[in-house]
Order: structure tokens, then sequence, then C-alpha cells
């Protein structure tokens, strides 16, 4: 099982990464980079709590695991 500080850790990377990313795709939709930055942080933050939440859940779930030796 994934320490919560290590699914947190996971989460926020994963956001940056999806922040930069959505910041170029809403400048190349808007021509703002203030524009795209805001709709960037709105799906960060969106993204980095269901990620957390789909993380944690699914480390509850034994299904598909292997049994440590």
């Amino acid at each position: 099982m994934d320490a919560v500080k290590r699914s947190t850790t996971k989460a926020i990377l994963w956001s940056a990464l999806g922040f930069v990313m959505m910041t170029g795709v809403g400048f190349v939709f808007t021509g703002s980079l203030t524009t795209g930055g805001w709709m960037a942080l709105a799906n960060s933050a969106l993204g980095m709590a269901s990620y957390l939440l789909y993380e944690r859940i699914w480390d509850r779930i034994s299904w598909g695991r292997h049994a440590k030796d």
C-alpha cells in the first residue's frame, strides 16, 4: 500500500505537469497567458483532488494485486 505522502507527492507532480500543459492549451485557444493560467489552475486543482481520491480508493481494492512473498 502506498503511503499517503507518496500518493500526495504523485498527485502534486502530476498536477504540475498538467498545469504547464493546460496553460499552453489555454493560451493557444484564448491568446491570453493570464486566462490560460487561470484555466490551468482550476483544472489542476480539480485534477489533483480527483487523482488523490482515485488513488486512495484503488489502494483499498485488492483485486489484481499479487501477494507479497
